[in-house]
């Protein structure tokens, strides 16, 4: 096991007017175990990220330690990771226990050795029954396990995961999801996984990093990302569905949108240009005309334990979580709703940054 610190990292491709900079200098102190999901959406530079700590990507600017050493000239080899791609990139001719072993054999490892490693990796993974077979014989979940296998007999110090999960139906992202966190836990070792789907980062990291055009925007518990967005980009990317936010005026508790001046619970962080967030299931359903907000429903969707109510706030969209067992308003309905001070959030309307409250 080993920490990871990246400090100051760029990434530009290209040089003088043609450079092309897709990582703008990120720093980040990951601890010895510690499991971090780095999440944004496509393009965002995360896996160009990833690559960089494999040393599959060249850093241009900055230094990335692995395990107190500074590995920016360091070959793959020689960085002590292993690394699960989203292609699984398993040899076909191979059994699953050849596959597993395959890169034991070239580093020439003592047969007892491999033997007991992979024995090992297969009872963590449950591909015991699955050693013989080969990966035309196996489902996408089976072959990614035994593409963590892989890893997993290397015993490295770090794990990366480059979308893993991301060839795999919902029921089986799921399950692999499950086990990836038993694996963590049955191991401790340092782990770094990309991934665009927000479900993914928020149930596996102990620690995220939401990435943004090359940028770090926030980084934290996936319960202090959700309840304290940095920005209005981690806001809207990080909930589903994403927190309302509505750009206007705040003056004293009135805060006027759309030409609609709404009554707050309390006086805004500041007076003046400002954006205002409040997260669906925190819009309470109820109130009256002088006390609430005033929204016109547009659609209702059914999804089972609860019901996502689409209204109308002037002319900015506007998203309300319902319990399913209430009974739902009707398209053309005038919805009251209430609002707490605590579940509200407010950003700089320049900056995009958050104001404190």
């Amino acid at each position: 096991m080993a920490a990871i610190s990246l400090r100051g990292v760029e990434k530009t491709y290209g040089r003088g007017p043609k450079a092309n900079k897709v990582i703008h200098g990120v720093d980040a102190e990951i601890a010895n175990g510690e499991f971090i999901v780095i999440v944004g959406p496509s393009g965002c530079g995360k896996s160009t990220l990833l690559r960089m700590v494999a040393g599959l990507e060249e850093i241009t600017v900055g230094e990335i330690d692995i395990g107190g050493r500074v590995v920016n000239r360091l070959e793959p080899a020689e960085r002590d990771i292993a690394m699960v791609f989203q292609n699984y990139a398993l040899y076909p001719h191979m059994s699953v226990y050849d596959n597993m072993a395959y890169g034991l054999k070239i580093a020439k490892l003592p047969k007892a050795e491999i033997e007991t490693r992979v024995q090992k990796a297969a009872k963590i993974l449950e591909l015991g029954a699955l050693l013989q077979r080969r990966p035309r014989e196996l489902s996408g979940g089976q072959r990614q396990r035994v593409a963590m296998g892989r890893a997993i007999v290397r015993q490295p110090a770090v794990f990366l995961f480059d979308e893993p999960l991301s060839n795999l139906d919902a029921k089986l992202r799921a399950q692999t999801r499950l086990e990836i966190q038993k694996l963590h836990q049955e191991l401790g070792i340092t782990s770094l996984f990309v991934t665009h789907d927000q479900v993914e980062a928020m149930t596996l990291a102990q620690r995220m990093i939401v990435m943004n055009a090359g940028r770090m925007e926030q980084i934290g518990t996936p319960e202090e990302v959700y309840a304290r967005p940095a920005t209005t980009f981690v806001a809207s990317f990080i909930g589903s569905p994403p927190m309302n936010l509505l750009r206007g005026v705040a003056d004293g508790t009135r805060f006027t949108t759309g030409g609609q001046a709404l009554p707050l619970p309390q006086a805004a962080p500041r007076n003046g240009e400002l954006i205002l967030g409040l997260r669906p299931e925190h819009a309470l359903w109820g109130g009256s005309g002088t006390d609430g907000w005033q929204l016109q429903v547009d659609v209702v969707e059914m999804l089972g334990a609860e019901r996502l109510v689409y209204c109308r706030l002037g002319e900015t969209l506007f998203t309300v979580r319902i319990d399913g067992t209430l009974p739902p308003p009707r398209t053309g309905d005038r919805l009251p709703l209430q609002v707490a001070a605590e579940r509200l959030h407010w950003f700089d309307a320049k900056t995009l940054h958050r104001v404190a409250s």
